[in-house]
């Protein structure tokens, strides 16, 4: 389960509190509300921290991709600029 440090638990827990008042036009209680969070994040909560995980993946290959372009270096190159320069003398 997904655990998260005590100032944004009661940070979400009034969030849908507020929610609850606002949207759905009834009051969720503390304990029910802090209910609530702790079934998202522990059924809900491991999706969107994989697919967290796998989009870092993701930005990271390309990034490794884009190093791979700017740092590559031309192997056994020397005679190649005397192939297209004429030959050397």
């Amino acid at each position: 389960m997904i655990e998260l440090p005590r100032e944004v638990r009661q940070q979400a827990v009034a969030s849908i509190e507020r929610y609850f008042l606002e949207n759905m036009e009834e009051k969720i209680g503390n304990v029910a509300a802090g209910g609530l969070l702790g079934f998202f994040l522990e059924e809900i909560g491991p999706a969107i921290y994989n697919q967290a995980v796998r989009d870092v993946q993701e930005r990271l290959r390309m990034r490794v991709e884009e190093i791979d372009l700017e740092v590559q270096e031309e192997e056994f190159g020397y005679w190649k600029k005397f192939e297209k320069g004429g030959r050397r003398r």
